[in-house]
């Protein structure tokens, strides 16, 4: 139960961080709090978080955000798959490699919401778009790290 509700507010404080005030000019690079954290617990606990875990936190953040509904859900989705095919491989390398894994990933995340947007017609005037994915391979490092200490503080298993 305990390790459940670690796992819950971890992504709790992902969606808190996705909407946390920031300056309009950094704004258009805000890590993909969300995403790394479905793809570290889908990496780490993958018979814990699946599929289901990441779409029910892409719909969280579709109702917090106000977008199409399904939208951000179709994103996770896509994240947790991912980690689902690589995992085995992806948690045996150092975190700067789990780094240069991630901005493949959560690229093409970033490419699947510029799509949805698109066909929704809110398309976003440049390719800035796609920052926030080396942003938040930069950071994965100590997102990982952070939630490794978590896990093992809590003995999440």
């Amino acid at each position: 139960m305990r390790s459940s509700l670690v796992i819950f507010l971890s992504f709790v404080v992902a969606l808190l961080l996705s909407v946390m005030p920031m300056p309009e000019p950094v704004d258009i690079g805000r890590p993909m709090w969300l995403a790394m954290v479905v793809a570290y617990w889908v990496m780490v606990l993958p018979h814990r978080v699946g599929l289901v875990a990441a779409w029910l936190a892409g719909l969280a953040t579709d109702v917090l955000y106000g977008e199409l509904f399904g939208q951000h859900a179709l994103v996770m989705v896509l994240v947790a798959w991912l980690m689902l095919l690589l995992y085995q491989r992806i948690r045996r390398f150092p975190l700067w490699q789990q780094s240069l894994v991630m901005i493949p990933v959560l690229g093409l995340a970033q490419l699947l919401l510029l799509w949805l947007d698109s066909l929704a017609g809110s398309r976003p005037p440049t390719l800035l778009f796609l920052l926030p994915a080396p942003i938040s391979a930069v950071l994965w490092p100590w997102v990982s790290s952070v939630l490794s200490a978590l896990r093992r503080r809590f003995n999440v298993v």
